[in-house]
């Protein structure tokens, strides 16, 4: 598609990447990807570690919809330059992925305290549940001194909590 065939309406593309990001849901979000060759391994199987990936994609996306932006921890937006940091998580392989599956990643609030968040995550082909797990995240600053969420994030998460 040449640039001048493409759509100039910003709402569109606006439209277009809210789509990309996935959907909030009853209490939480909900996240299609597709299984691609890139993702399984020699036995035609989705890789373990791909998984991880597929939960970020669906953490990361969740935080977008909800109005907390990575990129806006890093310009500083927030006083410092922060990250977000996987502290503890715990996965239970349950079935395998293959390629061409249609995936849906579900990332669910389950606690939140001033400086961390507890989170389920489950992915699903179908009504078949795949992986599952409990994540466990905080920020940092670039010092990799522990930072509390800013005050109006605790409601923002809850208000997504079952």
């Amino acid at each position: 598609m040449s640039e001048r065939d493409r759509p100039a309406d910003h709402n569109a593309k606006a439209e277009e990447e809210k789509g990309l990001s996935g959907a909030l849901v009853e209490g939480g979000h909900r996240l299609l990807a597709r299984v691609y060759h890139a993702d399984t391994d020699f036995s035609g199987v989705v890789y373990h570690g791909r998984y991880v990936e597929f939960l970020e994609r669906g953490r990361t996306d969740f935080l977008r919809m909800i109005g907390i932006h990575h990129s806006a921890l890093v310009d500083g937006q927030h006083g410092e330059q922060l990250l977000w940091v996987v502290r503890r998580m715990e996965i239970d392989f349950r079935a395998p992925a293959r390629i061409d599956d249609v995936l849906v990643i579900e990332t669910r609030v389950e606690d939140v305290s001033g400086a961390r968040i507890h989170m389920r995550q489950a992915i699903f082909r179908g009504d078949a549940l795949l992986v599952a797990a409990k994540v466990e995240a905080a920020l940092i600053n670039t010092e990799g001194r522990p930072r509390r969420f800013p005050k109006e994030w605790k409601d923002v998460f809850l208000a997504k909590a079952p």
